[in-house]
């Protein structure tokens, strides 16, 4: 018993193996024979632990450098699409300014933090399964328990799962960024943050809106490509229609080449005529194509040269005779 318990392992007679080195270096039995498991398993996980650090690490530098937006020479600024969203259908408008840039900008990231977290999920688990292969573990129990497991937490997180798998395909599909101004059913704002699991939305009073991705159903977007303003001017039963329309179509024309809005106007206003007949008059309605989101503030600039203009001009308003002003008589 003690001659067969004193004789060395017979691995050390297999040319290249850890444990015919370890016998040559040290002549030690016990060390020779657990060679395996104290150099050869060790090196084995860290070169896989060494190689799956490697490959997240080259994988996110290349996602960051896809994310990134490419900044012009002359200005410093970031007109270009990134890398990433080229190959991606974009509604967001041509008109180039900062707001449309943090958008991309914002986009582009988001879309690169679902790869980075895919990716780190992916390489670092297929690590892990190759480490436990290493060390010898039966894989197909504990691949069955995470199965088992991953089927009881989508059940119990559908709600989180929906969320986030809506805020993936809006960012993929560009329904909404970072500006627009949008409504989503009980929430109507700008749009301040997109995340993947929550939109955050600030209303006209000053409201923040958290709305989760999961429960928007339909978007009202009031921000891509451009916008139509519409002002309906109200006037009296006994107004001249032509000469009313006539004065609309130069004041407007007029107001449309100020410097304050000349930026934001996009075609020349169009005068559509009598919009509507109400018990108490009848409504011109005029609209105008301008850039995304400006809408509201051209509108009111409008209003304020059209009323006046009007009112220069002798047009009654409706019911103006319950008023008292006698000044303002019809106009023939």
């Amino acid at each position: 018993m003690e001659q067969l318990l004193s004789d060395p392992p017979s691995c050390i007679n297999e040319a290249g193996t850890w444990c015919q080195q370890i016998w040559r270096l040290t002549g030690n039995e016990w060390l020779a024979g657990s060679a395996n498991w104290l150099v050869a398993k060790p090196l084995s996980i860290l070169l896989i632990v060494v190689v799956a650090v490697l490959v997240r690490y080259l994988v996110r530098k290349l996602i960051d450098r896809l994310t990134r937006t490419p900044a012009d020479d002359a200005d410093g600024g970031s007109g270009r699409l990134p890398a990433l969203l080229r190959p991606l259908r974009e509604r967001a408008p041509e008109v180039l300014g900062p707001v449309v840039i943090e958008r991309r900008r914002q986009r582009a990231m988001t879309i690169g933090s679902v790869l980075k977290s895919l990716t780190t999920v992916v390489i670092y688990g297929l690590a892990f399964v190759m480490v436990l292969g290493e060390i010898g573990i039966n894989l197909a129990p504990i691949l069955a328990s995470a199965g088992i497991v991953g089927v009881a937490i989508g059940f119990g997180a559908q709600n989180l799962v929906r969320d986030f798998l809506s805020g993936i395909f809006m960012m993929l599909e560009d329904q909404y960024g970072v500006g627009d101004v949008v409504d989503v059913g009980e929430a109507v704002g700008t749009v301040e943050a997109v995340g993947l699991r929550i939109t955050t939305l600030r209303d006209l009073n000053g409201t923040v809106w958290y709305v989760r991705n999961g429960e928007v159903l339909r978007v009202g977007n009031s921000s891509q490509g451009y916008a139509v303003g519409v002002v309906d001017i109200p006037l009296s039963y006994n107004t001249d229609v032509q000469r009313a329309t006539t004065l609309l179509e130069e004041v407007a024309a007029e107001a449309a080449a100020r410097p304050a809005i000349a930026p934001d106007v996009l075609e020349p206003p169009e005068v559509l005529g009598v919009e509507n007949v109400t018990p108490e008059g009848t409504q011109l309605r005029l609209t105008v194509k301008v850039r995304p989101g400006r809408q509201w503030a051209v509108q009111r600039a409008l209003r304020a040269e059209i009323l006046p203009a009007f009112e220069r001009a002798g047009f009654e308003p409706p019911l103006g005779r319950f008023f008292g002003n006698g000044s303002t008589g019809t106009a023939n």
